[in-house]
């Protein structure tokens, strides 16, 4: 438990913290001194802070984690293979395209595993709403269904008639 909670502190840090990680390395380790490459940085970095956030807010948009406090163990793992990935290639080694893509898959498959348990978790709360619904209407007296009851008869009461009254002009 106290794992899924820190990744769900992290996951929060690591939306602002994993995209200043390839800038502050490519001062660290000295990057290509290629000008065009920092240019693209500078360009990719705020589409991994937007994709960061997407994923931490449809992961915490799942009411199981908020309720938790905590993540599940399938959130911990894609988002440890996803930052691990982008930590990589902020080291700017001989592995850095390798780190790339796979920064790239990993970070595709998480967000696509994230929408997929929201929608999961959305599908079983719904059928769990109706089926409560259903055992409440159940247990309504006179509730069509159920044996012996019939449904109830709603009946006129005859006709109305409105009057509407308008001030007279003095």
């Amino acid at each position: 438990m106290f794992v899924r909670r820190v990744f769900l502190r992290w996951m929060f840090l690591a939306v602002v913290v994993l995209p200043l990680w390839p800038l502050l390395g490519w001062v660290i380790f000295d990057g290509n001194n290629n000008g065009w490459d920092f240019l693209g940085l500078l360009f990719a970095m705020p589409i991994l802070f937007i994709a960061l956030l997407a994923v931490t807010l449809l992961i915490y948009g799942r009411a199981q984690v908020r309720r938790q406090r905590a993540l599940e163990w399938g959130d911990v793992a894609v988002l440890a293979i996803w930052h691990a990935t982008i930590i990589g290639f902020g080291i700017f080694g001989s592995s850095m395209a390798l780190f790339g893509v796979l920064g790239v898959i990993a970070g595709l498959g998480a967000l696509w595993y994230s929408i997929w348990r929201l929608f999961r978790e959305a599908a079983v709360r719904t059928r769990e709403a109706m089926a409560e619904f259903e055992r409440l209407a159940q247990q309504q007296p006179g509730a069509p269904g159920q044996p012996g009851m019939s449904a109830p008869r709603f009946e006129d009461d005859g006709e109305y008639i409105v009057i509407e009254e308008r001030p007279r002009d003095s």
